[in-house]
Formats: structure tokens, sequence, C-alpha cells
């Protein structure tokens, strides 16, 4: 009996469908095109393509990457155009009160940075990449989970734990935390555990390496590394410890954390009772049958709103009360001067340095409303509006970015995105943006009317529609309700999809730490609790 599949076996969907991902994953260039092992601002690890996007589209779990709207056209549009909106998407004039977004502070911006490593961060082995460059079966399902602190735990991830002298000097349940080094400008005294733990050459040993990529998101990262050892130290203290503190420590950690992205950043996003409606109404646009995945809607347009947020400078302490953002760079391992045993000693200048100087560690109160919580209250700043402005400095990243608005256009047309007019049509919205909102101006802006003289104000590129939404909708302040869909929906979703989260674990359930508003946890709650606020003093 012949085992040759039949003509009907080899035309049937299911066959095509596997046919098409095998020639797909066997071409050499998708493989490169696939999988980075270069660090670096948006380039280590799997990435979507087109290709592989366009054959998934109608699957209900199409692997790690996916489209929200399959059905949809992409807008194609020339680099020339992209090139010429791009240039006009600067912020004018940055130190202006007219374009801070005083309901969102400043250290949101890094804040939904750690969050997006979070929710991309692939700990699938280099080998089953290599295998499955395009994260169809072999991938690690997107979570708000806080595998970028955990690593694979104390046993796969060792080098991320402290050891615990009562168990032989094994990895115990808390976090390895870095020392500061010392360096006369400042006059900081002291010793100070404030910077992430390295390797001998400055590397940072944490779960995922773009959380050294620079110092505020590193300082952001070593919060969480913080909070985890006070709740492991809250959990040894109490009157009957767990007997797997790490396990606990994480779960609360976790959860708290969760709640902090639901209701105190998705909805400064999207505005109070976003999150609650989909909860009861359900999600109506980010939808899959078991396995969450990455909607590229969400990661190469809606979610980069953050890069609207950034300043062009920030205080950072008492000693750096106005730092360039590009300054921060150099103060890391990933981008920076941060070389370990490399570096100088004594320095001989700004960086290369072994470690973070005492001088640099964040004064955390320059980020949140704390008020005078870690010493006499100091104002803080906000960020930028959500809106088509961005800092100068990021139309030329350091080490030869290029301009990250043109990259961000460009990569929504590689990605075949549909414009953001199909898209409002797509979901029914009651008040889509006219033409003439999206080629309107104010405050010194000139991209409207470069989009309108492009054509792109009646087809226009995704992130810039949402941008866009947010500037003319609420004046920069928050999203668009199409923005804020997106957006809800996806962290919505992504939360429910994990079975250890505390909306699938225990759905009523509400954070239990110490917090200002019972029954509430926010981030200038979680800081208190950590009580490192401003730990060089004023």
């Amino acid at each position: 009996m012949s085992l040759k599949p039949t003509s009907a076996a080899q035309t049937s969907p299911a066959a095509v469908f596997a046919a098409k991902v095998a020639n797909l994953e066997a071409k050499p260039a998708a493989n490169a095109n696939a999988v980075k092992v270069t660090p670096g601002h948006g380039v280590a690890g799997r990435h979507a393509t087109r290709a592989l996007l366009d054959i998934l589209s109608g699957n209900k779990d199409p692997g790690m990457f996916g489209r929200m709207f399959p059905k949809l056209a992409p807008l194609n549009v020339p680099d020339s155009k992209l090139e010429t909106l791009s240039k006009a998407m600067v912020d004018k004039d940055p130190t202006a009160e007219t374009g801070d977004n005083k309901q969102i502070p400043r250290g949101f911006t890094f804040f939904g940075q750690f969050v997006d490593h979070d929710v991309t961060l692939d700990l699938t082995s280099l080998g089953d990449k290599e295998k499955d460059p395009l994260g169809i079966e072999n991938f690690r399902t997107p979570g708000v989970d806080l595998d970028c602190v955990y690593g694979l735990g104390p046993d796969g991830s060792p080098h991320l734990y402290a050891r615990n002298p009562a168990n032989g000097n094994k990895p115990g349940p808390k976090m390895l935390i870095g020392k500061n080094i010392t360096v006369p400008f400042g006059n900081v005294v002291g010793d100070f555990r404030n910077d992430l733990p390295r390797s001998p050459e400055g590397f940072a040993l944490i779960g995922d390496h773009r959380n050294d990529e620079n110092l505020l998101i590193a300082q952001t990262h070593l919060a969480f590394l913080k909070f985890h050892n006070k709740v492991c130290d809250m959990l040894s203290a109490g009157a009957n410890p767990p007997a797997d503190i790490f396990r606990e420590a994480r779960r609360i950690v976790t959860w708290h954390y969760q709640w902090i992205v639901l209701h105190d950043w998705v909805e400064r996003l999207a505005g109070k009772g976003t999150v609650a409606k989909i909860l009861h109404d359900g999600r109506k646009f980010y939808r899959f049958k078991k396995v969450p995945f990455m909607p590229v809607e969400f990661s190469a347009a809606a979610y980069r709103l953050g890069h609207s947020m950034v300043r062009q400078g920030y205080g950072h302490n008492r000693i750096f009360p106005g730092t360039p953002f590009q300054l921060f760079f150099d103060f890391s391992g990933l981008s920076g001067g941060i070389v370990g045993d490399l570096a100088p000693n004594p320095p001989i200048g700004q960086i290369p340095v072994a470690a973070l100087p005492s001088n640099g560690i964040i004064d955390w109160r320059r980020f949140y409303a704390l008020g005078d919580s870690g010493g006499a209250a100091v104002p803080m700043s906000p960020s930028r509006k959500l809106d088509t402005q961005l800092a100068e400095v990021l139309h030329a990243l350091p080490g030869g970015g290029g301009n990250l608005a043109f990259r961000n256009l460009k990569r929504g047309v590689n990605l075949g995105l549909p414009s953001g007019q199909d898209v409002a049509k797509h979901m029914r919205m009651k008040d889509p943006l006219t033409p003439d909102e999206i080629a309107s101006d104010s405050n010194g802006s000139t991209d409207g009317a470069i989009c309108k003289q492009l054509g792109l104000h009646t087809a226009t590129p995704l992130w810039y529609y949402i941008l866009k939404e947010a500037k003319v909708r609420h004046d920069g302040l928050r999203l668009g309700p199409l923005g804020s869909i997106i957006v809800a929906e996806v962290f919505v979703g992504l939360i429910h999809g994990d079975q250890n989260s505390f909306l699938w674990k225990a759905k009523n359930w509400k954070p239990t730490l110490p917090s200002a508003k019972p029954g509430d946890f926010t981030m200038v709650d979680m800081l208190r609790f950590v009580n490192d606020i401003n730990p060089i003093g004023d």
C-alpha cells in the first residue's frame, strides 16, 4: 500500500498552511531576519516578519506574533514620505509647559519601557530559536509576569540570586544587588548598593539585558529587585513564614505589579474605568483561543506611545538637577561606559567606570509624585504629552541608531500594518479622526501640514494616527478611543491569559501590601514600601 499522501490531503487548508510555514522557515533570509543575537534597542531576540504574519492571518493562536485585524489591507508608503513626515515630528520647544503631561509623571516613561521588555522577553533557548526562528511553536508566551526580573528562578538562573548562608550558600530567595563605586564629584560618601549586579566586565546580571540600556530603566529594574527582597524580608519576619519564601514572594510581587500595570499605568493612558469595562464586557478585538500572542498593531504602533513621552533632559538627583537624556546611556553596561574591571582604577574621567558611581543613584521624588517621602518635597516633573512631537534627542539615537520616528513609521510599513482610518472603520469608532484633524497643527508643530502635503491625512500610518488621536481628542493627556482600546485590551488579555495571574487565580483579589488607599497599589506605594527613595539624601 502506498504511503504517498493523496492529492486531497496535499491541497487541504491545513496542508497548504503547513507547507507555507515550512517553506518560510527553510529560507536562510527568514532565519537571519527573525533571530538576532546582537544586544541593542529593538534588535535582540526574534521578530515578526510580514511574510509570516500574512500566512498566519486568521489563525486564532498564531504563535508568538500575530495580527488583531488580519483582514485589513496594509498601508504602503514610500520611504521618502516617511522620512519627510518623521523629520517634522520634532518637539520644537522641549521646555514649554504646554507640552507637559501633568497627569503622567515622567517615571512612567521608563516604567512603560520596563513593561514592554517584560511582555516581549523570550527566554526560549538559542537552539530552539534557531529551529523555530519565527516563533510558531517554541516560544515564551508574552506575559506581564516579571520574567525580566526572575529569569528561570534560583535553580535555572542562579547568577541572579544572592547566596543564602542558612542553606549552604546556595542561591537563596532574594535577588542579587550590585554595589556602587565612589567618585569625588558630588561628595557622596558611604557604601551604597544601588546598582544592578554586574559581571567582572560590567554586563548587568539580570533577566533581560535590555534593562541596562540606559540608567533610568536600570534604576527602575533595580527598584523591582529591591521590591522582591523587601517582600522576602516581610515574609521571613512574619509569625508563620511560608515554607517556600521565594515562591510566595514572587506571587505577591507579580500580582501587585500586574495591578500597577492595569490600574496605575493602563488607566492613566486609557482613562479611569477602562479596565473594569473590558473585564465586564470582554475583549472584542484582541482575541485568542488558548495562548496569548503579541499583536503587531500593539507592539509596532499603539505601544510605541512612550517615545512621545520622553523629555529632552531630566533632573536626576541633587547632584545632577538637569541632565541631557543622552547622558543616561553613558551610565549603562549595554550602551555606555560601565565596563567593570576594564575601567581604570581610580577612574580618570566620567566614563569608563567599573560600576555606577554613587552620585548617579536616582532620586525617585523627581520621577513620581512622592511628596516629602525621602526628604523635603521636590517638584516632580511630568512626562511630555502623548502627541506627534518627539524629543530632538530621539531623532539622532546614540550609537548611530538614526531617527526613531522614521524607524517606527518604517517598521509599520514593513509589517504590513493597516492605516489608522481602516482600523477605526473596522472597530466602528463613533468619532474617527477627520482628514482636517489629522492635518491640524498647534503649539508650533508642522507635522500636520506635512502629513496633508504628503497625502497621508486620508490614509495615515497607524502609529501616527494613534498619537494624533491622543493630541486632538484629549490634548495629549491620554490616548484617544482607538489607541485606548488596543492598549487596554492587550494588557488585560496578556494578564488574563496567564494562568498564574491574579485575574485567573483570584478574580476579585485586591492588593494586600501597605498603600495610601487600602485595596489599591501604585508605583508610589511600591517605592514607599521599598523605602529607598532618595538614597544619597538632600
